[in-house]
């Protein structure tokens, strides 16, 4: 089977080529321009596609034929498919260009899928990829996919092509045809995988910007807004092959979208949701606004002077296309019923949004969430130094390898996990200015320790800056531990052993050269005395002891060590604990901040202010803080597998209104 594919290195269509590919006995010819021969090398190494299976047609769809009438003559009677994939998707595009590439572009690749017939009669069956858009932006009621030209407004540039675009393709296909119809796609349901910001990505900052400085029970209200038509990638890509394929089907437009497609209000609710932010969102009914919001906004913009620059700067400044948010009060109902026919029986579905936004969220911060606030002080610090970060696969680490990259320093990460640690070590190189070398090494294992160091100075020869940011904690008292000795045996040796043996290692070189940063992870639970954290306390504590008093004994080698007594902060780590959902913590963003901070002046310690005031508090009036600490300790209850039910989730386990407002009145400690 061949196939010739427009607009294969984008998103939808490198998917489209990778599971054409998986069809046996398939090639496919990619249609490209000269100018992005780099992104045919690109594509073909990304799908590790032979030479003879994956192969450049040089062409433009702007241009009349497309393509030379030589490789028009070598390709005539040998397609059986056309997949048309190429078009401008840009919510800020000019009517000039949307014409040229989504329009004339169509009408330019169905001319030569006709011209690629030969003699016999043998002709091409050629796919379109459409889109939802062709409703328009304010069609009221039902709106299936055996609909198509209904009196719809359409004003917006993308509405108006892609509408134009599915007439060329009816109207002028000189061979059979099929147009696919996808809605708002979103990144891979399995993976989370996307490459832009798009449709509801936009949200994603403010979402953020709501769980970094909200507490989680703070009621939220919300408007319910239209059916946002949502498909993960991976089903908008195995529906179009699986129904490409299919005997029966041409002439026809199928919907690939959710079923039941969530609300506006639901959608944000359930990425809030995965964001792990406020819980408690109320929608309130939209107001059915008449006619689009973008075609009242144009009005607007005719009548008063200086309105479509005040539109631009705000729209800069939200991050989000008006039109965009013209769509949230979509009206129209979509029912995919020959997209439902075409796949009955084939195991393809689209899943709900919820079963998945969790996993396009961890995506998206880690992979697509990539300003990094560097001050000019760190990159004076670190520029061109070897920094050493344990624990730099998720988290605190990963926030603060970011940074120490973006900052110009060498960073080397190291963490138990290689394919995780490998992936973090390919964002934070593209992130920074830096570079980014990944050492695996498990830290409760003193020869682990022992030959990671050895690799790392036989890498770099040296290491300016020790990050001991890895950790284990247990959240569990003393009388529930009593048969469990084991935890804080696995406790110290990593917490404290394990970061003993990596500054006995290092401290040679640092001698050697008289220079060198030793930067402690601790917990605010040193200065607080938290109860149920005696074991992770104590091998926190043990590490400051020790820091301490090797402190004096490094003076004149030039070498500091600080202790960060670090608050509670919102990573893997705590993500068992369900009542933290509850109280205060800090982001791993804001726990980096905290460690540059560190690296940059250089201090003893650095604490928050509330961690300073329990270590006064204690030192001066001990008793009382017992006193509130008791009273905390029956406040917050204990884990249910602390308290002997084994296998069962935490997910039910809730704070009452006096310990929320004790976690609310002293934030940052672990409760």
């Amino acid at each position: 089977m061949n196939y010739l594919v427009t607009g294969a290195t984008g998103f939808l269509g490198r998917r489209l080529v990778a599971r054409l590919l998986d069809r046996r006995a398939a090639t496919v010819y990619v249609l490209m321009r000269r100018a992005s021969a780099d992104k045919m090398d690109d594509l073909r190494a990304r799908l590790a596609a032979s030479e003879s299976r994956l192969i450049p047609v040089w062409g433009d769809i702007t241009r009349d034929g497309v393509i030379d009438g030589e490789a028009r003559q070598a390709l005539a009677g040998r397609i059986d498919h056309v997949f048309h994939l190429a078009a401008v998707y840009d919510m800020n595009m000019s009517d000039a260009t949307a014409d040229r590439v989504n329009v004339e572009g169509t009408a330019n690749v169905v001319a030569l899928a006709g011209a690629l017939a030969n003699e016999k009669g043998n002709k091409p069956l050629f796919h379109h990829m459409s889109s939802v858009a062709v409703a328009g932006a304010d069609h009221e009621g039902v709106f299936s996919d055996e609909m198509f030209d209904v009196g719809q407004r359409l004003t917006h540039p993308y509405y108006r092509t892609k509408f134009q675009a599915e007439a060329v393709v009816r109207e002028r296909a000189g061979v059979p045809w099929r147009i696919y119809r996808p809605g708002m796609v979103v990144g891979d349901s399995e993976t989370g995988e996307m490459d832009k910001v798009d449709g509801p990505y936009y949200f994603f900052p403010a979402i953020k910007a709501l769980r970094d400085n909200l507490p989680k029970w703070l009621p939220l209200l919300g408007i319910e807004g239209g059916q946002m038509p949502v498909a993960p990638v991976d089903y908008v890509v195995d529906a179009t092959v699986h129904i490409a394929h299919k005997r029966t089907g041409n002439g026809q437009a199928y919907l690939l979208i959710q079923p039941n497609p969530p609300r506006a209000g639901e959608m944000l609710k359930t990425f809030v949701r995965a964001a792990h932010g406020p819980d408690v969102i109320h929608n309130l009914p939209s107001q059915q606004w008449s006619g689009a919001l973008e075609s009242q906004i144009k009005a607007w913009r005719k009548r008063v002077p200086g309105a479509e620059w005040f539109e631009k700067r705000l729209s800069s400044a939200l991050g989000i296309p008006l039109s965009i948010l013209g769509y949230v009060n979509n009206r129209a109902i979509f029912d995919d019923v020959n997209t439902r026919q075409a796949l009955s029986g084939s195991g393809i579905s689209c899943p709900e949004l919820a079963d998945y936004a969790e996993t396009l969220w961890r995506y998206w911060e880690m992979h697509m969430d990539c300003d990094v606030d560097v001050p000019a002080s760190l990159v004076r610090r670190v520029s061109g130094k070897v920094v050493l970060i344990t624990g730099a696969s998720s988290g605190i680490g990963f926030a603060t390898a970011k940074k120490m990259a973006a900052a110009g320093a060498i960073v080397c990460m190291v963490a138990r996990n290689p394919a995780k640690l490998e992936e973090t070590r390919r964002i934070v190189e593209k992130a920074g200015d830096g570079a980014a070398h990944a050492y695996t090494c498990d830290l409760s294992k003193i020869e682990a320790i022992d030959d990671c160091i050895a690799r790392i100075l036989a890498d770099h020869h040296h290491v300016d800056i020790l990050i001991n940011n890895a950790g284990h904690s247990i959240r569990r008292s003393a009388f529930e531990s009593l048969d469990r000795f084991h935890d804080y045996e696995r406790t110290m040796q990593l917490n404290y052993f394990g970061a003993l043996r990596l500054i006995f290692n290092l401290l040679p070189t640092m001698a050697k050269r008289r220079s060198g940063h030793i930067v402690n992870v601790s917990s605010i639970g040193v200065l607080t005395n938290a109860p149920r954290f005696s074991a992770y306390v104590a091998s926190k504590a043990a590490l400051d002891a020790f820091s301490r008093c090797l402190s004096p004994e490094v003076a004149s080698r030039n070498i500091d060590l600080t202790a960060v007594y670090m608050p509670l902060v919102r990573t893997p780590m705590i993500a068992p604990t369900k009542l933290y959902d509850y109280v205060p913590a800090l982001t791993p963003d804001q726990a980096a901040d905290m460690i540059a901070n560190a690296v940059i002046d250089r201090p003893k310690s650095v604490a928050s202010p509330l961690g300073t005031f329990a270590q006064v508090s204690y030192a001066m009036w001990p008793k009382v803080n017992d006193f509130v600490l008791h009273k905390a300790f029956h406040m917050f209850p204990s884990s249910k597998a602390s308290r002997g039910y084994a296998g069962r989730a935490d997910d039910n386990q809730k704070l009452n209104v006096p310990a929320r407002l004790l976690a609310a009145v002293l934030p940052g400690p672990y409760w």
